[in-house]
């Protein structure tokens, strides 16, 4: 979790999606189930107009139409999650309709649809404006996430405060010892206790926060109870629009202090090197260290050019890809880094949900490095990076280091255009490992297990990167 959290971020991935994926079929360009378009987006969305019932409508279609299990798919589930939302959302407003009554659905995609939206259109009709433009959103959001898909998700509402531009973070300025993707998919992983990892800038850095020390509670609540994470880990990650100040009690081991503090989320100046997809430099001598933050369009290559630049005049002995914290990217990125230390080989499988599988190649054009390798994994570690991660351990390319990945590699995420300019995005295939294991939900297993600690944050240690290199020297 990184404190750092815009809401053009999902609107970023998703374009980034819809350029990076081939083109779909004509059956997904034309339209949906119902003959509504539902299409990739072509360049940046217009401005975005309100969400209305056909624009949910067009979604439960595309959903249908497109999802790489949309044939097989319970439909109903759908329906009736977006239901549950509405009626939730009347009572949160203090009010109720008669008419908002969940309609019999039998099964038959279209004859539901009808008697969703009739129900819908009665409720939303007697209410005001402003809360029927909210239950319009609050229906679909709930539409999408009871796929229960990490890789679903609709990008809407985007919006950036005054004055922001690319170079700057926004938030409490702090990273911890858990991700966002644990706090919203698994957060039976997140064990205490809670530390800071990072201290970025803005807020955190301005109260004297340090590494290693120890968040003892937040707002007021406990973020462990009996050692399971409680709800309120999450107030660590504020993002556009909601963001508010967040109170902490914490510890520095090291002295034993206590104190509290409260950290006003904001605009702040990150140090460039975060902003940058690769860094690398030599260690020990003969070690290529390479820290991939992203498989971003040409980061292979950029990946590649940096060990050539290492290995210039000198001899390496082996290769330490740091691939801690690394969100995924794009599926052709991973095979071509991969590409690098085998040939020949399948990295991954796509598939329908009736079995049928293509797999992503290696890209044998990309000449061999022949140098040992040790990959750092961690939580932060998803999508791709799972996919590179996997096959490294199944094909035994190198050695694992770190802790075991996020799970989250259901599929690569394509992008559909809604026509209220919003974007709607999820997998047209399920992605497994190249031993065609299922990664999704379970992550990759390091070889090495070796978790950071709040000691090794305060003394500024790296132990998975000693173990790396202690792996590379033998």
């Amino acid at each position: 979790m990184t404190g750092i959290r815009t809401a053009a971020a999902g609107l970023t991935l998703l374009l980034a999606a819809a350029c990076t994926a081939p083109t779909p079929p004509r059956s997904q360009a034309a339209g949906t189930t119902d003959g509504t378009v539902c299409a990739p987006p072509q360049s940046a969305p217009g401005t975005e107009t309100p969400t209305t019932v056909d624009v949910i409508e067009q979604a439960y279609f595309c959903i249908l139409g497109n999802y790489y299990s949309g044939a097989t798919l319970e439909a109903r589930s759908l329906l009736i999650a977006g239901f549950i939302a509405l009626t939730q959302e009347l009572n949160r407003n203090g009010r109720d309709v008669p008419e908002a009554t969940m309609p019999a659905l039998k099964g038959d995609r279209k004859a539901d649809w009808a008697a969703f939206e009739a129900v819908y259109r009665k409720t939303t009709d007697q209410v005001p404006a402003g809360l029927r433009d909210r239950l319009a959103v609050v229906t679909l959001e709930a539409i999408v996430a009871a796929l229960g898909d990490n890789h679903a998700s609709w990008a809407h509402d985007i919006e950036r405060p005054p004055d922001y531009y690319d170079g700057d973070g926004y938030g409490l300025g702090l990273q911890v010892n858990v991700t966002r993707s644990q706090a919203t998919h698994s957060p039976a992983t997140m064990l205490p206790p809670l530390f800071v990892t990072t201290v970025q800038g803005g807020a955190a850095q301005a109260a004297g926060l340090r590494p290693g020390d120890i968040i003892e509670s937040i707002n007021g609540s406990a973020p462990y109870v009996d050692g399971k994470a409680t709800p309120a880990i999450g107030a660590l990650d504020l993002g556009y629009p909601q963001a508010r100040p967040v109170r902490l009690r914490l510890l520095r081991q090291s002295t034993g202090r206590r104190w509290n503090v409260t950290l006003k989320p904001g605009l702040y100046q990150r140090d460039l090197a975060i902003l940058q997809t690769v860094q690398s430099k030599l260690l020990d001598d003969s070690i290529a260290y390479v820290r991939m933050r992203g498989f971003a369009p040409d980061s292979a290559n950029r990946v590649l050019k940096a060990i050539t630049r290492l290995r210039t005049g000198r001899t390496l002995t082996g290769v330490v890809l740091d691939l801690r914290g690394n969100g995924g990217g794009s599926p052709t990125e991973a095979a071509r880094v991969l590409s690098a230390f085998v040939h020949g080989k399948d990295t991954h499988f796509l598939c329908t949900a009736d079995g049928r599988c293509s797999s992503v190649r290696t890209d044998d054009t990309v000449e061999l490095l022949n140098l040992p390798l040790v990959v750092l994994t961690d939580r932060g570690c998803a999508s791709a990076c799972e996919h590179f991660s996997s096959a490294v351990k199944d094909l035994r390319l190198g050695r694992l280091v770190g802790t075991r990945t996020a799970g989250l590699m259901s599929g690569p995420s394509q992008a559909y255009l809604l026509s209220n300019n919003t974007l709607l995005g999820f997998p047209s295939k399920h992605g497994l490992g190249a031993n065609r294991e299922e990664i999704n939900r379970i992550g990759v297993a390091p070889d090495h297990h070796v978790p950071l600690t709040a000691e090794d944050a305060a003394a500024g240690r790296d132990p998975a990167l000693a173990q790396a290199l202690t792996l590379l020297h033998k």
